[in-house]
């Protein structure tokens, strides 16, 4: 039996999420946490297009899923672009961590002074409020020391962490989209 568009989608997505998990492993034990942080980003990016989806009218959710499946870049009907910022934005009322977390994988999607972390922690570069927002989301749901400095060194070990995170939370829409809820935003 031929998958709809619906479930092909989805099984993209999962094939993505799974590459993602190995991906983090084998990184994080060879320290290359600069790149965890890239795996980190392509999660997100799966979880909050699936949300966006979730938001979205059964029609207007398969147009946008076609697109997908026809390599172009998402717009709706009404011709409008979808961005990621509309995207990251409807994901971080659901969550109030994906903004954080989002910004910060950009860093390392993108070459900036971010890659340079060996000798020069990109946290240094992030103004108080971002700093502790991060905290208190490691610490909320890793157990991070609030004591503890936000450092690239002091976070790798609980970056797998974050991917489960934002692994678990991307399943459970993707199981939404699957049962073509609606009414999970």
């Amino acid at each position: 039996m031929k998958m709809d568009n619906t479930e092909q989608f989805c099984k993209i997505v999962r094939q993505r999420s799974k590459e993602n998990k190995q991906a983090i492993g084998l990184l994080s034990r060879t320290g290359l946490t600069g790149q965890v942080m890239s795996v980190l980003r392509q999660e997100l990016d799966s979880m909050v297009r699936v949300i966006f989806l979730l938001s979205q009218t059964i029609d207007e959710r398969e147009h946008l899923i076609n697109l997908t499946l026809t390599g172009e870049k998402w717009k709706l009907r009404s011709k409008a672009n979808v961005t990621d910022k509309q995207m990251v934005e409807l994901a971080d009322t659901l969550n109030g961590w994906t903004e954080s977390v989002y910004k910060f994988g950009c860093a390392f999607i993108h070459l900036s002074l971010f890659h340079d972390y060996v000798f020069n922690d990109p946290f240094q570069n992030l103004g108080q409020d971002e700093i502790d927002s991060l905290k208190n989301h490691l610490n909320n749901y890793h157990g991070f020391p609030l004591t503890n400095d936000l450092t690239m060194q002091s976070i790798s070990h609980y970056l797998p962490m974050v991917f489960d995170k934002i692994e678990s939370n991307l399943e459970c829409y993707v199981e939404h989209l699957e049962q073509r809820e609606t009414t999970l935003i």
